[in-house]
């Protein structure tokens, strides 16, 4: 039997512990940042693959009967992780959007074949159709400004219709140009250590919750990090439950 959590906390404890103490239908919203198996700490190190992949789906498959029926979720990793999570997800949820993060850090610098610059970002829904999304809520703005200006007064012509800019800008798209924070927080040009080796950028994450969630919806935040996610929800008038492993010295 599930012991119900207090909510708004973040929990220091095993991802599998944590999860297995969260009644089933219980969240609206998981945005997930897990180990990419990139070795860029202790806990984003493992064995082999086989070692990660194992450890990855088992706790993929504990947390979805953690979701409500109509729940949604996002899950960070590299383009090739995410090709088998696909896999491995087929069948248990629906894929809306393979969304690519174009984070415009220039943290590659290789000559012997096309340089990194993304990372990939699963939208998941419960259902297939029955979901919460406000796409109003995260339009971006117009690239074209001089057009935009212009047809903001007069229109544009399509199909024999005049169609006007939206003031709040174009709906979202599945590439997100948003700028990492190890880019942000140059020091003359510098790149610095952060206390954390991959956060998460707030207007990414807000976007996330604004997006598939609505005032008072619970946010599970697994492999918490920074604690970006469990912030911005409480900032956006959601509550949260989050988890991470305790790294010690």
């Amino acid at each position: 039997m599930n012991t119900i959590l207090p909510i708004n906390t973040i929990y220091y404890q095993d991802i599998f512990d944590f999860l297995r103490q969260i009644p089933n239908h219980y969240a609206d919203l998981a945005i997930i940042d897990p180990p990419y198996n990139l070795g860029v700490a202790e806990w984003d190190t493992f064995a082999s693959e086989q070692e990660f992949l194992d450890f990855s789906f088992s706790w993929i498959d504990l947390m979805i009967p953690k979701l409500k029926p109509h729940a949604s979720f996002y899950l960070f990793n590299t383009p090739t992780n995410c090709a088998l999570f696909y896999h491995h997800l087929r069948g248990k949820a629906v894929l809306q959007n393979w969304i690519t993060w174009y984070k415009k850090d220039g943290m590659s610098a290789s000559k012997k074949r096309f340089n990194h610059a993304q990372e990939t970002i699963l939208f998941y829904t419960m259902h297939k159709k029955n979901y919460y999304f406000d796409c109003e809520s995260i339009r971006i703005p117009y690239q074209s400004t001089q057009r935009i200006a212009h047809a903001k007064h007069k229109g544009i012509l399509k199909n024999g219709k005049r169609w006007f800019p939206n003031p709040n800008g174009k709906l979202c798209l599945d590439v997100w140009e948003i700028v990492s924070e190890r880019h942000k927080n140059k020091v003359h040009g510098k790149t610095m250590k952060m206390n954390h080796p991959t956060p998460k950028p707030r207007e990414m994450i807000e976007r996330m919750i604004l997006a598939s969630s609505k005032e008072g919806d619970l946010v599970l935040d697994l492999f918490s990090g920074t604690g970006i996610t469990s912030k911005v929800a409480r900032e956006l008038g959601r509550n949260f439950l989050g988890c991470d492993k305790i790294i010690e010295d």
